[in-house]
């Protein structure tokens, strides 16, 4: 009984061991083929990336080449900007030390124009270089420091005073009052302070343009326009006055001055060296129209010995042809006898001239035939009797021919 328990339980504990053993392999075989199938997707991804990664450098090659070109031309720039940058630092140099110089003689420059007699002197060489760019001459279209004496008997001498057409004249004075327009520009001022002095120096202009036309230069010159040019030889210097006082145009106009900055006188005389040259043309127009005039007339004279000649030349032509009819009509007739009574050589033969049918051109021009006419009835004849008179020529001779054409 014991035994068959025993058989028993060993069989029931192998079938219960069988059964926990096959579940552990039906366990461990579903893990396996789990861990396989994980291992094909692995396989499978990584086939894949090594595909896609194969692809990305074949893609990336040229990228990288094109990258260290780019890493290349990076480097080339950079040393060419630090190349520039060092050219720079040494232009920059050099303008620290131009401006430092033109500090330097812009300082220079204002102290020497903080003299009136510079001033006076700048002025007229820059008056006398505009007029010189617009085309004038000195000496022919205008003259330097020229003496007038005004009606009050006042002796004036404007810096130039140029010529117009016409015989007439036109006083120009150069100005350049900068004492307060420079020390406008100084550092450090306040827009008042700089209004400040920008109003005396349009008063400083505005007592120039007073003193100009009480010295009355338009009085001083024959044929002048009653106006007389202030020259201010600065732009900056009439537009900063013209700025402070906008009335002060209106203020010189009124007293017959012209305030003018050299772009201003440019311009005027431009327009004066213009005039000069119509004028000219209109001289050289006039002395054209004389000397047509003068060839017309003379025409009259030319038609006169053309229409001498051609009568001359007719009646030598109808003499001819009666030379010849006279000779055909009397000497030929008996030479020819002659030659029928065997009194001539056989070896000589008369020969009979024939008459000339050609008659000289008669004139038909206008211009030659009422000149001609004109100048035969001033004298009193008429062409007929110039043929007549002709007739009395030929009958002279040829050297007659001459004294008539005189």
């Amino acid at each position: 009984m014991e035994f068959r328990e025993l058989v028993i339980g060993a069989l029931v504990g192998g079938l219960l061991g069988w059964l926990a053993l096959r579940s552990w392999y039906a366990a461990r075989l579903a893990s396996a083929v789990t861990e396989r199938d994980v291992l094909r997707e692995r396989v499978l991804d990584l086939e894949a990336t090594v595909s896609a990664e194969a692809e990305t450098a074949a893609l990336v090659a040229p990228l990288a080449l094109s990258l260290d070109r780019v890493a290349q031309q990076v480097h080339t720039l950079e040393r060419d900007r630090g190349e520039q940058f060092a050219r720079v630092a040494v232009e920059l140099a050099r303008v620290q030390s131009s401006t430092g110089e033109l500090r330097d003689q812009t300082a220079s420059l204002v102290g020497s124009l903080a003299s009136a007699n510079v001033r006076g002197a700048w002025g007229e060489v820059t008056l006398r270089r505009v007029l010189e760019v617009s085309g004038l001459l000195a000496r022919c279209d205008f003259d330097e420091q020229w003496t007038g004496v005004t009606m009050s008997g006042a002796a004036v001498r404007p810096d130039v005073v140029v010529h117009l057409p016409s015989e007439r004249h036109l006083a120009v004075d150069a100005k350049a009052p900068m004492t307060d327009f420079l020390a406008a520009q100084a550092d450090g001022l306040t827009a008042a302070e700089r209004a400040k002095f920008l109003r005396a120096h349009a008063r400083s202009l505005r007592g120039h343009v007073d003193a100009l036309a009480s010295k009355g230069y338009w009085t001083a010159f024959e044929g002048s326009p009653e106006i007389v040019v202030c020259f201010v030889p600065g732009e900056a210097l009439l537009a900063a006055a013209l700025s402070a006082d906008p009335q002060l145009h209106e203020h010189a106009m009124a007293r017959s001055v012209v305030l003018a900055s050299p772009a201003t006188l440019l311009a005027l005389l431009r327009s004066v060296a213009l005039a000069w040259r119509q004028d000219a043309l209109a001289d050289g127009a006039r002395e054209l129209l004389t000397l047509g005039q003068d060839l017309y007339a003379r025409l009259g004279a030319v038609g006169r010995h053309t229409e001498a000649l051609g009568a001359s030349l007719r009646k030598s032509v109808e003499a001819y042809n009666v030379f010849v009819g006279s000779m055909e009509s009397r000497v030929l007739v008996t030479a020819r006898r002659m030659h029928e009574l065997g009194l001539a050589s056989e070896s000589v033969s008369v020969p009979s001239p024939e008459p000339v049918a050609v008659a000289p051109r008669p004139l038909t021009a206008a211009e030659l035939l009422g000149a001609l006419d004109a100048d035969l009835e001033r004298g009193g004849l008429t062409r007929p009797m110039l043929v007549d008179h002709a007739d009395s020529v030929e009958r002279r001779g040829p050297g007659s021919i001459e004294t008539a054409a005189g």
